[in-house]
């Protein structure tokens, strides 16, 4: 991979986590937005999205290009669909968004689009499942757990200690919210709330939506 991207990689503002579990899968991201790691200029940034009916991505990198992604993914998914007459199946997908990934990134541009994606979904025989899809096009699914952006170093420790490859979308859920809780404590970028996301045989839900707010105590 290019210097340049892992580079951005390692400084992007963002912590996502995505982990795969016996009944399914859950996605989760923290919501600060910072302007070159050291000014806060958002608290409630949704980092983890549904692009359609069976799809959800997490970003990590430029908010506008992310958000600019996410418009043509959800457009190009939605004419794939209506030209196959058939629905995009969750490997395609993301196959889609990793193929425009290297092209863009390959165009010659005074500013490169630097974005980096989970990519969750739901088949339509149940089966869910998660790729991470890297700013330079790379795509690998994703069989145990992952993590993204400048939190990801304070999250893969905690993860490798408590993940279990039996445990259920509850038990994910409330492993994902201790990552994330753990990257806010040490990562500056990271923090001011979080957004999680359950994909299992019953649909997408937007589980937990908390914010973080600030609490002066006396100090005697």
């Amino acid at each position: 991979m290019d210097e340049n991207i892992k580079k951005n990689i390692l400084s992007t503002g963002t912590s996502l986590v995505g982990i795969v579990c016996k009944d399914g899968i859950v996605m989760a991201s923290d919501r600060k937005v910072t302007l070159d790691g050291r000014i806060v200029s958002d608290k409630r940034f949704q980092k983890t999205t549904q692009i359609n009916e069976y799809l959800i991505m997490s970003m990590s990198g430029t908010v506008s290009d992310a958000q600019v992604n996410h418009k043509l993914i959800a457009a190009q998914l939605k004419l794939k669909k209506l030209k196959d007459k058939k629905r995009p199946t969750v490997h395609e997908s993301a196959n889609f968004i990793a193929t425009m990934k290297f092209h863009n990134i390959r165009r010659p541009s005074m500013i490169p689009a630097i974005v980096g994606n989970f990519v969750g979904g739901l088949d339509e025989d149940g089966k869910a499942t998660l790729f991470n899809v890297t700013p330079d096009g790379a795509i690998r699914k994703i069989e145990d757990y992952d993590a993204s952006g400048s939190g990801m170093l304070y999250i893969w420790g905690l993860l490798e200690r408590q993940y279990k490859e039996d445990m259920t979308v509850e038990e994910g859920v409330e492993l994902a919210i201790e990552a994330l809780k753990s990257s806010s404590e040490r990562d500056t970028a990271s923090g001011c709330g979080i957004d999680v996301f359950t994909i299992t045989k019953e649909g997408i839900k937007h589980t937990e939506k908390q914010i973080l707010e600030p609490v002066y105590k006396n100090q005697n």
